[in-house]
């Protein structure tokens, strides 16, 4: 029998908050919450961002003043609500009104007069320029004239044309939650989104490495632009050419790998599979895909699968600027005839648009194989039948789409279809479209659904766009697509595109449902995580629901067993409830294993059969069959 890849926690971070227990889906379809889920999604988005915190057992401000959980609203809404989300670029990142740059400037003397200037000896460029004659003065200064003219750099800002991005929520600093040793922010995300996605399963990490051989767990992640800011490659690249000397972290720290290398070395201490691939905007969906297979085939058990970017900076802004790809200041003012544009509708998917928004995250999801979900007592909150990946072909342009992602849906629902059912899918399934907010994407997106339904006899397809609220957060954007199917799944409430007024006149809606309002969908059957990448990566998982998951589960294992797992689940489910509740306190209490529990490789047991790894219950078995006997 294959193993279904069943889902049992994720966790993570992204602009709409934190991802465990369904709070950045909460934070987007805040107002379709009934009172104890807002209260609840309140609490933790203002202990995430310090507005408030626990001390003592009691919530204080940042004066000092006790708090009241039923005030939260009240006194930190607007906050809460201004400082998550798309919003203009806090000044954490860059200035955008004054974004920093070095300005060429020729100077020629006047008057016919030379260029005469003082500085020390040790400041002159090697080699000194032939026009520059230099003489010796006191304290080991130099006196220099220049009798041509010189071509100098110097400090400048200007006005960035790009002034959103979906950012971290203001106050959320994962630096301060552990000792992060000046490591980049992107590693700092992931090592929160590592901790939150394994406390959101409820179970003791522990027990769960111990449960399988220790060869048969495994770390799937990756970023796609590494990290870029000045603890990464972004100070590798810029160090010298702003004066500064290179470090001997920022290089190790920079590789995309780094993710995969965090989880396994610091958080799960993981000695089995790792594994990075990146896809550009599908890389979430390439890093689950390789971990689905691998449970599938057996060789995995227990996969950790993340992926992240915080590469809100000012040169990849200006990258993807300067392609014509983010949503710029005048190309809004455009759209909306104004002057004054609205920094929280810049990302306007399937409706009339301008370029995507860029935004920063990191996505952990847990899965299991079934069997092993089930011993556990696991939460099922969904399963991944498995995820499809296709290329373009040949392109003109790299960055132009092609028929890759038909072949991915057309797979995707097609065996979904054969799961579920057709009238399941035409019924009870929806999409979570890259709806990336371009003007191009917008039309062949939506023409390849158009064809899919039409060939599956599909009518009124919802779909759904995260990106519309979180941006574009290029490497996890397929996770934070899946983080909103789960939501979808446990809320029954499908997000609208809340920042268009309308679908664009060039999108082919004929048999798709895109409102531009949060609504009441039911229960849903299937969610179908679409991924459009740059270069022809384009991806497609189709996500079963809970409800589907333990009725394919009860089929497979039988009554007998359900029952005893329900038995199991009671406890996890405590453990889940207890976790939900202090992380909506802001006790997080990160896992980051710095040195602890090294493992001593003197003790390491090999046999023939099998080695025995200090720190684990299990030994692992190798294998003395021949997978090629047939050919001998």
């Amino acid at each position: 029998m294959t193993a279904l890849p069943v889902i049992v926690g994720m966790g993570g971070i992204n602009a709409a908050g934190r991802t465990s227990f369904h709070q950045g889906y909460r934070r987007i379809v805040l107002d379709s919450l009934d009172a104890k889920a807002r209260q609840e999604t309140f609490l933790g988005l203002a202990t995430l961002m310090n507005l408030v915190t626990l001390t003592d057992g009691v919530l204080k401000d940042v004066d000092g003043n006790t708090v009241n959980e039923a005030d939260i609203e009240a006194r930190f809404g607007e906050q809460v609500l201004a400082g998550t989300l798309i919003r203009k670029i806090e000044k954490n990142h860059f200035d955008v009104d004054a974004t920093p740059w070095q300005q060429k400037m020729t100077l020629t003397a006047s008057d016919e007069q030379q260029i005469v200037f003082e500085t020390r000896r040790r400041d002159l460029p090697t080699p000194v320029p032939a026009s520059w004659q230099v003489e010796d003065l006191s304290d080991k200064k130099v006196k220099v004239t220049i009798s041509a003219d010189i071509a100098v750099k110097h400090d400048s800002t200007r006005d960035n044309p790009i002034k959103a991005a979906g950012q971290l929520p203001t106050g959320f600093e994962p630096a301060n939650m552990y000792n992060s040793r000046y490591q980049p922010r992107g590693l700092q995300a992931t090592i929160f989104a590592a901790t939150d996605a394994i406390r959101s399963t409820g179970l003791d990490w522990r027990h769960v490495m111990n449960s399988v051989e220790p060869d048969q767990i495994g770390t799937y992640s990756a970023s796609v632009v590494g990290q870029v800011d000045d603890e990464g490659l972004g100070g590798l690249i810029r160090s010298r050419q702003q004066g500064d000397r290179v470090s001997t972290k920022q290089l190790a720290l920079g590789l995309n790998t780094m993710s995969t290398d965090f989880i396994n070395a610091y958080v799960t201490g993981n000695v089995g599979t790792t594994f990075t691939t990146s896809g550009a905007c599908a890389t979430f969906l390439y890093n689950l895909r390789a971990a689905v297979n691998d449970i599938q085939a057996g060789r995995t058990r227990v996969a950790i699968v993340a992926s992240v970017e915080c590469a809100i900076t000012p040169e990849i802004v200006e990258g993807f600027g300067n392609m014509s790809a983010l949503a710029n200041e005048e190309g809004l003012k455009r759209l909306d005839n104004t002057e004054v544009v609205d920094h929280r509708r810049t990302s306007r998917p399937f409706g009339e648009n301008c370029g995507f928004t860029i935004g920063e995250g990191a996505q952990v999801v847990i899965l299991m194989d079934d069997a092993l979900a089930l011993e556990l007592g696991a939460d099922i909150q969904g399963s991944v039948a498995d995820v499809f990946v296709n290329a373009d072909g040949i392109k003109k342009s790299i960055t132009a789409p092609g028929p890759g992602n038909y072949i991915t849906m057309a797979k995707s629902v097609a065996l979904a279809s054969s799961i579920v059912g057709q009238e399941a899918v035409q019924k009870r399934s929806f999409i979570l479209a890259h709806g990336s907010s371009t003007p191009q994407n917008r039309v062949t997106e939506s023409l390849i659904y158009h064809k899919v339904a039409e060939t599956f006899a599909i009518d009124n397809w919802k779909v759904a766009a995260p990106k519309a609220y979180v941006g574009h957060t290029i490497a996890p954007a397929s996770g934070d697509q899946l983080a909103m199917a789960l939501g979808v799944f446990s809320h029954n409430i499908m997000p609208g595109i809340t920042t268009i007024d309308k679908v664009a006149d060039d999108v082919y809606s004929d048999h798709l449902d895109i409102r531009t309002e949060h609504y009441q969908c039911g229960a849903m059957d299937v969610a179908f995580i679409n991924s459009k990448g740059f270069g022809g990566n384009n991806a497609t998982a189709t996500v079963l629901s809970p409800a589907v998951t333990l009725k394919m589960l009860a089929k497979r294992h039988g009554d007998a067993a359900m029952a005893q797992y329900q038995d199991r689940h009671t406890q996890v489910a405590q453990a889940q409830a207890d976790y939900q509740q202090q992380a909506d306190l802001g006790h997080y209490e990160l896992i980051y294993r710095f040195g602890d529990g090294l493992i001593d490789e003197n003790e390491i047991v090999m046999s023939a059969d099998s080695m025995t790894i200090p720190g684990f219950d299990k030994s692992i078995a190798l294998s003395k069959s021949n997978p090629y006997q047939d050919m001998f």
